[in-house]
């Protein structure tokens, strides 16, 4: 079973129901040519929070689904020094064939089961090709034993991400986000390097605070510009407001004036205003626009649902700062217009816009009162300057570590005794022969 073509397929218990999707294979290295042992998988659960599946808690592998037998310690997963992830660390290694000591990359990893019902890794799929990340140039690829290649102890700098990214290329921006964050700090950069502008700004989007600097500040000046500009404008500015003046100025320079300007507009608002929190690119239609025409634009499958959950209809121009906000149209309503419809026949103008110096309580407050998923911002004369999102609110009053907190608590309410006895003897046994201790089996 090669573990990369494992990455995203979804993990059952007994009864069929969906616990969540494997993110990785857990494995331990041993000395000299022996295979590594796998240990356990990584599975991604609710809340995209990746939890331990010991391997012999695995009834079934097939191609699209792993089956275990219905016992999961919902802990978050910690990788100890002893342990490996296989796509995270092993794919895309410069390794060297033993017999020749040609230099080849590692293209895919495979284990297979042993008459014990352990899990061995004893296949490495390799690539002659050459060059680097998105660019490398695959050659022949094939498949050699484990001990017929060295290499995968030694620490390598600048060793690539596109085999772990192409391992992941279905998923979505805060679910790479998530696998992102838990890789070292090593292969986030190689990931950053990976990706393409548009992929790396989404994945941005996602992230904590401190994994978005951290991220940035790998990248040359130019290119960390490119990424800013494909961000949205609220996400770039609330990044660039944690970075030192001088540093956010440069980024700034660098950005294409009309994606920096937008930029700037938001960083002269407090974090917690209305102003601080809103997007500057909403859907904005003039008021000649047809239902039918207003419909199409809040298809586009880049907004998200609090963004196409109505439109702002204003007098030109419709970029922001706009002409007069005439108000604003739900979906719902555009959904139940004939399509030729104008918009200006039907705009909601009773709810008042916010003011972008609103604090972020009187916002949360507004939106709540008036069963709102987003909301206008326009300034004293009545210009629209952008909206704020439901979601956008979420995240600047919830603490940012809410859902591991909530699930930590939910795993201390589920302790798991065997799983404890398993971790105290580090998942495959406390003795120095791991052949002779393997987990018990209840």
């Amino acid at each position: 079973m090669f573990i990369a073509r494992l990455a995203g397929i979804a993990v059952f218990d007994p009864a069929g129901d969906q616990v969540g999707r494997v993110r990785d294979v857990v494995v331990a290295l041993r000395l000299g040519d022996r295979p590594p042992r796998v240990l356990g998988l990584v599975v991604e659960v609710a809340s995209r929070r990746p939890v331990f599946l010991p391997i012999t808690r695995v009834m079934m592998i097939e191609t699209d689904a792993v089956i275990f037998d219905g016992r999961l310690n919902v802990r978050r997963f910690q990788q100890r020094e002893s342990e490996t992830l296989v796509i995270a660390e092993l794919l895309d290694r410069t390794v060297t064939l033993t017999e020749t000591g040609e230099q080849v990359q590692v293209v895919d990893v495979g284990m297979e089961p042993t008459r014990t019902r352990d899990w061995l890794v004893g296949k490495v799929a390799v690539s002659r090709g050459r060059g680097r990340g998105l660019r490398r140039r695959r050659g022949e690829v094939f498949v050699v034993d484990w001990n017929a290649v060295t290499g995968f102890s030694a620490v390598e700098h600048g060793q690539g991400a596109a085999g772990l990214i192409a391992a992941f290329e279905r998923m979505k921006p805060a679910d790479l986000a998530n696998v992102v964050h838990e890789l070292s700090e090593k292969r986030r950069a190689e990931v950053a390097v990976a990706l393409d502008d548009e992929r790396l700004a989404d994945v941005l989007e996602e992230l904590p605070e401190d994994d978005q600097i951290e991220i940035l500040g790998t990248l040359d000046a130019d290119r960390a510009a490119d990424v800013l500009e494909a961000m949205g404008p609220d996400d770039a500015a609330d990044l660039l407001g944690e970075l030192p003046t001088e540093q956010r100025e440069r980024l700034l320079t660098l950005m294409e004036p009309r994606d920096a300007a937008p930029v700037r507009r938001l960083l002269t608002y407090a974090e917690d205003s209305a102003g601080g929190l809103m997007t500057t690119d909403p859907v904005i239609v003039p008021p000649d626009v047809t239902v039918a025409e207003a419909l199409a634009q809040i298809r586009n499958p880049d907004l998200n649902p609090a963004m196409a959950a109505q439109v702002y209809v204003c007098r030109p121009p419709t970029a922001t700062p706009t002409g007069r906000y005439l108000g604003t149209v739900h979906f719902q309503r555009l959904l139940r217009e004939p399509p030729s419809t104008l918009v200006s026949g039907i705009v909601d103008s009773e709810l008042d816009p916010i003011r972008p110096t609103m604090s972020l309580e009187a916002v949360a407050t507004f939106l709540a009162a008036y069963n709102l998923v987003a909301a206008a911002v326009a300034d004293e004369n009545g210009h629209l300057l952008g909206a704020v999102t439901i979601d956008d609110v979420l995240d600047h009053l919830l603490p940012q570590d809410w859902r591991e907190n909530v699930m930590d608590v939910a795993a201390a309410e589920r302790p798991d005794p065997e799983e404890e006895a398993l971790r105290g003897a580090g998942r495959y046994g406390a003795g120095k022969d791991d052949d002779a201790h393997r987990p018990r089996r209840g």
